[in-house]
């Protein structure tokens, strides 16, 4: 095989394959909409694929590489996983810390750095792609995608200012969306300018003033870094968070396992107590901890998950998802250890509850919350509610109008537990006849439909280096 470029860098870029006489070979067009983590990478492993291609990468707003977990300036926002763990690229696992400690020789393998600075990587990997690129080109479009219609040869998008590009291929790279209000009684509150809705928005906590009483809804991982950022900001203490279990995540520590996964973890079919029964074995076998054990399943994890029926899927989310979230996702040291002071203090204060009613006043909102086991129901005077219950990843109701006209022209299917889209065993999004498309992909979050693991960096590479090498072999 030879390769000829323009010396100049002009004019379209193509190689040239001889197979008994040369063949020029058009660049493959690839819309990957999507600017953070997902979108970066599928951009970035496109591009060293060392294949013709032109990759357009197209971000709704904000730079591109920042997504909305790394735009926070806030130092206290760590990584929940250590520098060592965060190459985006499989095949190069110390990728990101050869970089990072090109920034700072005090980072080592087990620093969790914070989020701004894995934006700056995202960047440089970008941009380090692209220079790298020999038969590959990268274009950056900020703009907002409303519709697509394929055509036999590729798709057609349309975007909000109304233009129309067609490309060959097309990778949904979506992040994460705004959680989703929770029910209860009063939901006309959720309008009010008391209640914030997506705290990882800029800017949407500057409502929040000092001395002013906070109620946060949910305790998982972005309670955490909300709660701290609250505190900074001069919220009055103590803070207080509710959730149905009341569970907080548990850090980081070493993990130990002295053993593989025990052979019933393995052996299907599989259902959700049993799962949970085994993992609890495993965890008390001498030699190990819980710790090594969930890690032990991260490989095995999505197989699991594939051959559970839907019914025990569902079980899984109603009674095991609370406590498997706080034992898989962790919190980093630092968080966890400025979270404990808070509580050993009494700034900051978690409650097991569902919120049953809101209840606007002049100055604040009664919020009436039930404590899990109890039958009677407490109030809360706040001057503020912040949501921190996490992504939504249900389709129907995300308000993001180019899935809402994918799933209109029935080229994509919310899954039956509200987790994401249907898609096969290669990422291609399944139509509403369960027929696989040619044309468009997916990856991110909305994949945790089909994988489970669909939202830390380990998974999300490995399903961007999967496509790239399907669309570009």
């Amino acid at each position: 095989m030879s390769s000829k470029r323009p010396s100049d860098g002009s004019g379209p870029r193509h190689s040239l394959t001889l197979v008994g006489r040369e063949e020029a070979r058009a660049p493959l067009s690839i819309a990957v909409v999507g600017g953070g983590f997902s979108g970066v990478a599928v951009a970035a492993h496109l591009l060293r694929r060392e294949r013709p291609a032109r990759v357009t990468l197209v971000n709704r707003f904000g730079p591109i590489g920042r997504g909305v977990a790394y735009r926070t300036r806030i130092e206290t926002h760590v990584l929940n996983v250590p520098a060592g763990g965060m190459s985006a690229l499989p095949e190069d696992p110390d990728h990101f810390l050869r970089w990072a400690r090109g920034r700072s020789s005090e980072i080592a393998a087990d620093t969790f750095v914070s989020r701004r600075l894995y934006g700056e990587y995202l960047e440089f990997l970008l941009r380090e792609s692209e220079s790298a690129a020999r038969d590959a080109s990268l274009e950056r479009v900020v703009g907002e995608i409303t519709d697509a219609e394929p055509d036999g040869s590729g798709v057609w998008l349309t975007f909000a200012d109304r233009t129309r590009r067609h490309f060959e291929k097309v990778v949904l790279a979506l992040g994460n969306y705004s959680p989703a209000n929770p029910n209860a009684q009063g939901a006309e509150f959720y309008s009010s300018d008391r209640y914030v809705r997506d705290p990882w928005i800029r800017g949407s906590l500057d409502v929040v003033r000092p001395g002013e009483s906070v109620l946060m809804l949910g305790t998982g991982l972005t309670a955490l870094d909300i709660a701290l950022d609250l505190a900074g900001r001069g919220a009055a203490r103590p803070l207080r968070a509710v959730s149905r279990h009341g569970l907080l995540p548990h850090p980081h520590a070493p993990a130990q396992i002295s053993a593989p996964p025990p052979p019933e973890l393995l052996s299907l079919p599989l259902n959700a107590r049993g799962l949970m029964r085994a993992v609890r074995k495993a965890a008390s076998t001498p030699g190990n901890n819980w710790r090594g054990v969930v890690g032990a399943l991260r490989d095995a994890t999505p197989g699991i998950w594939q051959e559970l029926y839907l019914a025990e899927r569902s079980r899984f989310l109603r009674h095991v998802r609370p406590y498997w979230d706080v034992h898989r996702h962790r919190a980093a040291p630092t968080t966890w250890n400025a979270i404990q002071r808070m509580r050993e203090d009494g700034e900051l204060q978690t409650r097991a509850a569902r919120v049953i009613r809101y209840e606007p006043t002049p100055d604040g909102v009664r919020v009436v919350i039930r404590p899990r086991g109890a039958s009677s129901t407490e109030a809360l005077f706040v001057e503020r509610v912040v949501n921190c219950t996490g992504p939504s990843s249900d389709v129907r109701h995300l308000g993001d109008r180019f899935l809402d006209a994918l799933c209109r022209r029935g080229l994509a299917v919310p899954d039956a537990l509200s987790l994401g889209l249907d898609v096969s065993d290669d990422l291609a999004l399944l139509d509403a006849d369960g027929q696989a498309s040619a044309s468009i992909f997916l990856v991110g979050p909305l994949l945790k439909s089909r994988f489970w693991e669909a939202t830390a960096v380990p998974e999300l590479r490995q399903h961007a280096a999967t496509l790239a090498r399907k669309l570009l072999p």
